[in-house]
């Protein structure tokens, strides 16, 4: 839920955040769950959907559900407006499960918490709703799955990649030998700019999923059981070379998160910066970069692919609730093309479905045309139950290689060691 600007979707949590769920988890079983009563849909009936609190997306999701009531007349929602701060929020969460509330119904889901939730039978196995996830981008899909079930459901994405400023780099780069040559060339052109490329290296999930988005360029991925592989020490080798041997990256980003990435870029103080989609529309408010604003996947070397790291958020069902019929009927309402491109237009959430991106979209915002092709190369980060405690060993690797005090391989290795342990536990 930490949201630096308007837009910034929840790709971040904090350790102590994994530290809490990780604590509790225990205390649930395995399984899904399922209640003992079950309500039909046609009953009348009062169903509870726990969302973050937030301005214009808690507004869009209240005009969806109000549209929603009004299609079925018998279920009423009551909105459980939970905290804003990620941590805070999956506190709360968590405080709702441990004491084996049947309520909320329905809970928004960052796409790193399905397995640990499905694990600890705190959220429904949909399987037995036959959810058609054919029609989503394939990667989400996977991020709400657990033991072959499907435990949540794409509700947005958030793809990760590169942004450029037209004006400064004419053409987009073609790999990742291109993007330092690129950046030193508009560094010479324009005096003004303070670097140039910015990205998040503060230790915290940011610096995961930046890394994770350099990753497939040079042929690496990151799973549990490829952490150090030639790939990723390339990929963490070249942000490593960016600070201090092209220096196209100052050392400051040691300690950025996604917002001041997105202020460095939007201010006009970098060529590049990798970052997610809501920087597009925050550039067009105005400042250096309105109307100079590029969004690619960031380009692939040799053996390599193009990247994009996948953020968003998910929606599923509380194990205990005895309206698990009702609450699928609102997730299928939320999702359908037309709220999901209703809730694009007016919070600038990317759609998790490839058929809402349409005309009608584009006429909105051109840059969801970006979106879409970011969206068919965003890869997971690892999908396993002990993501959290996974992430904290990552973001210990990165954060000592941004600050220089480890090599990409010594650190990526001792965190291979250490998540290996952790996926087999």
């Amino acid at each position: 839920m930490s949201r630096s600007g308007s837009g910034v979707r929840r790709a971040t949590f904090t350790a102590l955040a994994g530290v809490v769920l990780i604590a509790i988890a225990g205390c649930g079983g395995s399984g899904s769950g399922s209640s003992t009563t079950s309500v039909p849909a046609s009953a009348n009936q009062t169903i509870v959907f726990a969302e973050s609190g937030l301005g214009t997306e808690g507004e869009q999701t209240k005009r969806a559900i109000s549209a929603f009531e009004k299609e079925n007349p018998n279920i009423k929602v009551s909105i459980d407006v939970l905290s804003p701060d990620s941590t805070t929020y999956l506190q709360q969460l968590q405080q709702r499960f441990i004491a084996g509330s049947s309520t909320p119904d329905v809970l928004e889901s960052d796409v790193t918490y399905p397995a640990k939730f499905a694990q600890a039978g705190w959220i429904k196995s949909l399987d037995s709703f036959n959810p058609n996830m054919n029609q989503f981008f394939p990667t989400q899909v996977a991020t709400g799955q657990y033991m072959g079930q499907t435990y949540a459901i794409p509700w947005f994405d958030n793809p990760e990649g590169l942004f450029y400023r037209t004006d400064l780099v004419p053409s987009p780069p073609t790999s990742p030998a291109q993007v330092v040559s690129d950046a030193e060339a508009a560094m010479k052109k324009d005096p003004s700019l303070k670097e140039g490329l910015a990205f998040e290296g503060a230790k915290y999930e940011g610096a995961v999923t930046a890394f994770l988005t350099v990753t497939a360029p040079f042929g690496g991925k990151l799973t549990t059981s490829s952490v150090d592989s030639k790939g990723n020490v390339a990929a963490l080798n070249w942000l490593h070379e960016a600070i201090y041997t092209n220096k196209i990256a100052p050392q400051a980003v040691t300690g950025w998160q996604e917002g001041q990435v997105q202020e460095e870029f939007t201010s006009g103080h970098t060529a590049f910066a990798i970052n997610y989609p809501f920087v597009a529309s925050v550039a067009e408010e105005g400042g250096p970069a309105k109307g100079h604003t590029g969004y690619i996947p960031f380009p692939a070397g040799p053996g390599g692919s193009p990247g994009s790291a996948l953020g968003g958020e998910m929606l599923a069902i509380n194990a205990k609730s005895s309206h698990a019929a009702a609450a699928y009927k609102l997730i299928q309402y939320l999702i359908s093309p037309s709220v999901q491109i209703a809730r694009a237009k007016a919070t600038g959430d990317p759609p998790s479905l490839p058929s809402a991106y349409t005309a009608t979209l584009y006429a909105k915002a051109p840059y969801f045309k970006e979106v879409k092709l970011l969206n068919q190369y965003a890869q997971p980060r690892p999908v396993s139950p002990s993501y959290l405690q996974i992430s904290t060993e990552l973001q210990t690797a990165l954060s000592s290689v941004f600050a220089n005090s480890s090599s990409a391989s010594s650190a990526l290795s001792s965190a291979a060691s250490q998540i290996s342990s952790l996926a087999e536990g």
